[in-house]
């Protein structure tokens, strides 16, 4: 205690503190009271803001330092996370390429010049297409003179679009994986599981109401996940093998409960799209 009364800064701050908040107390029943003239409340009010000023500024600075210190650690945690990311994705890129380089041997080992996956690309921009039939058909500036066939897949973006239907020398007729034509030729797919087993099936039709591409014929449901990647077989013999269509939506039954049918998000924008993609496959001799 004489320890404590020996310190004179201390009681000096001690004191200040217990008559500022003293005056404070007064002042506010000063200015609260109705009957105090108004020049007095206005020197309450005054001494209220200012000593209220007094204190919220620390505080303030108490609360800007923390907030700061927060978005620092959020900064260091996602820079740290994106590190990882980083590392991860290299190391993906050095095994894709051992991959690349063991399928390439391999191939030569079997003496096969192409597989399913094989394909080249050539990119075309689009022409027309048609208000009336803007879901269903559009045309390109790439013809027969470009190497394009009937039944060559196209892409746009990321995703599948459809196939070319007619060529001419300097055009093609595209028709849409969007499209209400239901004697379309359809698409077979695959999807992966977590075992990397593939569910077939074929994409065969688009929903309009739901905006979603539609694949039946489904060989399996049981380990299909909302989110996985559906991608073309290679099985219908025009298209190459890998190309992305969309993600797994859901999976209804028909009307009477009997089949399955998977719904797919297209990876594709469907309804918009300036520049296409046609891909040659190697393996059908449309080189």
């Amino acid at each position: 205690m004489q320890k404590f009364f020996s310190n004179k800064k201390l009681i000096i701050l001690m004191v200040i503190l217990i008559v500022t908040f003293g005056l404070l107390a007064v002042t506010v029943n000063i200015r609260d009271n109705k009957k105090t003239p108004p020049a007095i409340q206005q020197v309450g009010n005054d001494v209220v803001s200012v000593v209220g000023g007094v204190f919220a500024y620390p505080t303030n600075a108490v609360k800007s330092a923390s907030s700061e210190f927060s978005d620092l650690y959020n900064t260091y945690t996602e820079n740290k996370h994106l590190k990882s990311r980083i590392d991860e994705l290299s190391q993906n890129q050095v095994k894709l390429k051992v991959v690349q380089e063991e399928n390439k041997k391999l191939k030569q080992e079997l003496k096969l010049n192409s597989t399913l996956t094989d394909y080249s690309t050539i990119n075309a921009s689009v022409l027309s297409r048609s208000p009336s039939s803007w879901q269903s058909y559009l045309t390109i500036n790439r013809g027969s003179s470009s190497g394009l066939k009937k039944n060559m897949p196209v892409m746009s973006g990321k995703g599948l679009i459809g196939r070319i239907i007619e060529v001419d020398k300097i055009s093609s007729k595209v028709e849409l994986i969007s499209t209400n034509n239901e004697l379309n030729d359809k698409f077979a797919s695959e999807i992966l599981d977590d075992n990397n087993n593939a569910v077939t099936g074929v994409v065969s039709r688009y929903d309009s109401d739901s905006g979603k591409l539609v694949m039946e014929n489904v060989n399996n449901t049981k380990n299909i996940k909302k989110g996985q990647r559906v991608m073309t077989s290679g099985l219908g013999g025009v298209t190459p093998r890998g190309l992305y269509i969309g993600k797994v939506y859901g999976i209804k039954k028909d009307n009477y409960g009997m089949t399955n049918s998977v719904y797919i998000t297209p990876a594709a924008e469907l309804r918009n799209f300036t520049v296409v993609t046609v891909i040659k496959s190697s393996v059908s001799g449309e080189k």
